[in-house]
């Protein structure tokens, strides 16, 4: 509906209404059509694009549009752009609530002053209460040095509103330029970081300064660029090559989330039975159990068809972390993958595992694990590296989780690995077991060496007497059957049927509950 003709009375209203909206178009241009379009010459889309590309048509409700920095300092009153240099609001994604910040390049290079930052607290709060995700859009060369101490407390304020939110609702943080020096704290305490290869880098010194500092060369892509962060740091979870890849990606992870820790994951109504049979399984797991193979095969095989979403899937690749649907809903995997390093828990995977699981449970989100793994990486570096505290990051993360856990025991369960890897003994809900499954205190031969040394030694045939009581151990103390008599496995399962053993269980598993001890929290060794 619109007023066509004003007249008499109402003359100073139209007057008024018009300068309303040049003020709102003025603030939809940000830096300017100057800077608008050197932004689209480094391949970036504006804010508002962005937010365009995210949001429903239609849905997005822009707050507090004029804002603008109250600084006078170093001309600062003469630079003033209404938004300084975000955009903040609330909208609808695939018809659900979700709360963003989008920083504005055009404006002062994203840079955060003091309302700036405050705009971005003030949204936050408001999700917070709404119980509705977040998303942060980060493009900004970091803080604004013209405003002194005022931008070291909106970023301190941000870094609180953001700790307190966590666990609460999910909050991802989308880098589609620069994220640099005390900034970056912000996203590395969301739940996700998704970057864009070529256009997106994050990190806390920047090439110059470190070769000012120490003398290294670099450049922004080996430095923070998108591989940096998802191959060797872990800092991000996800890369996609543009950023229309990076928006579609988030829609897609924001589908297996809940909107807040008190509420359920969307359900999502397909036409994969759960009762179907996953005889291609019996292929994937090769006979002799030093053999390579890909986790991954078994577990899309297993999950609803389609439905697997990796996370992380280019850092610390001997884990496998992801969400997944099971009868339309979600789940959150984790499984070792002996196609690297043999599946084993090195410093790396154990974090990476970690952070995950403590991730699902705060999100009510069922977690099922597929075990394959002899043991702890072997080797100096991952000594020296404190392959003991974080190992035990794992087993904290698994004893503290008190959502339904699912344990499928495919191949080998040796040691300490196996107990951390969602045991019985850590509190799995529900723990299965392959026939093919082996588990021991130790891998079979190497038992088999250790207890049988001297049998061995005056054997007159030591190489077939060898192999004879290595099968004899494997039997006698790693079949699965062995720990399924103790009760350590519910069952022994025909590998064709997990999918229905799994979704029995889940079904069985939503009414749990589980009473703690009553503690501000536990102490997990960081």
């Amino acid at each position: 509906m619109g007023i066509t003709v004003l007249r008499g009375k109402y003359m100073n209203m139209g007057n008024k209404v018009n300068d309303l909206r040049a003020r709102k178009q003025n603030a939809s241009l940000g830096g300017g059509q100057t800077k608008i379009e050197r932004q689209k010459e480094k391949g970036k889309q504006t804010a508002r694009e962005r937010i365009l590309g995210l949001y429903d048509q239609g849905s997005f409700v822009e707050i507090d549009a004029f804002v603008e920095t109250r600084s006078i300092d170093f001309d600062m009153q003469n630079r003033k752009v209404m938004g300084d240099g975000v955009v903040t609001g609330y909208g609808r994604i695939n018809g659900r609530l979700v709360f963003s910040s989008t920083q504005d390049y055009t404006v002062m290079h994203g840079s955060m002053g003091e309302m700036h930052a405050k705009k971005i607290s003030k949204m936050l709060d408001m999700a917070v209460k709404m119980g509705a995700p977040v998303v942060f859009i980060n493009d900004s060369d970091g803080a604004r040095l013209e405003e002194g101490v005022d931008v070291l407390a909106g970023f301190g304020d941000i870094f609180q509103k953001t700790a307190t939110a966590s666990g609460v609702i999910p909050m991802i943080s989308v880098i589609l330029g620069t994220c640099a020096g005390g900034a970056v704290y912000a996203p590395a305490l969301t739940d996700f970081i998704i970057m864009c290869d070529k256009t997106s880098h994050m990190y806390m010194t920047g090439p110059s300064v470190i070769e000012a500092v120490t003398g290294e060369k670099t450049n922004a892509d080996d430095l923070g660029g998108s591989h940096t962060q998802t191959e060797k740091t872990g800092n991000a979870h996800l890369r996609y090559a543009g950023e229309n890849e990076c928006l579609l990606g988030l829609k897609k992870l924001l589908s297996y989330l809940p909107d807040n820790n008190l509420s359920a994951s969307p359900v999502v109504n397909g036409t994969d039975d759960v009762n179907r049979a996953v005889a291609e399984i019996y292929d994937m797991i090769p006979e002799d159990p030093k053999m390579p193979y890909d986790i991954r095969n078994i577990v899309t095989a297993v999950v609803d068809a389609g439905s697997f979403m990796e996370i992380q899937p280019d850092f610390a690749k001997n884990m496998i972390t992801g969400l997944a649907r099971i009868g339309g809903n979600s789940v959150g995997i984790v499984a070792n993958n002996p196609q690297f390093l043999d599946g084993n828990l090195d410093v790396d995977a154990s974090d990476k595992a970690a952070r995950f699981v403590l991730f699902l449970d705060s999100f009510n989100i069922p977690i099922l694990t597929f075990t394959d793994v002899q043991g702890y990486a072997i080797g100096v570096k991952q000594e020296t590296m404190g392959i003991v505290r974080h190992g035990a990051k794992l087993i904290y993360a698994f004893t503290e989780a008190s959502v339904p856990k699912i344990n499928v025991i495919v191949g080998k369960a040796f040691g300490g690995a196996y107990i951390a890897m969602n045991s019985k003994h850590l509190g799995a809900d529900v723990v299965y077991a392959f026939p093919t499954a082996q588990i021991a205190v130790m891998g079979t031969e190497g038992a088999a060496d250790i207890i049988y040394a001297k049998d061995i030694a005056k054997s007159e045939d030591p190489i077939n007497f060898r192999k004879d009581k290595i099968d004899e151990y494997r039997n006698r103390f790693a079949s699965p059957y062995e720990a399924a008599k103790k009760g350590y496995v519910d069952d022994v399962i025909d590998p064709a049927f997990t999918r229905a053993y799994i979704a029995v269980a889940l079904d069985m598993l939503k009414s749990k509950r589980e009473t703690r001890p009553n503690k501000k929290h536990g102490n997990m060794p960081l």
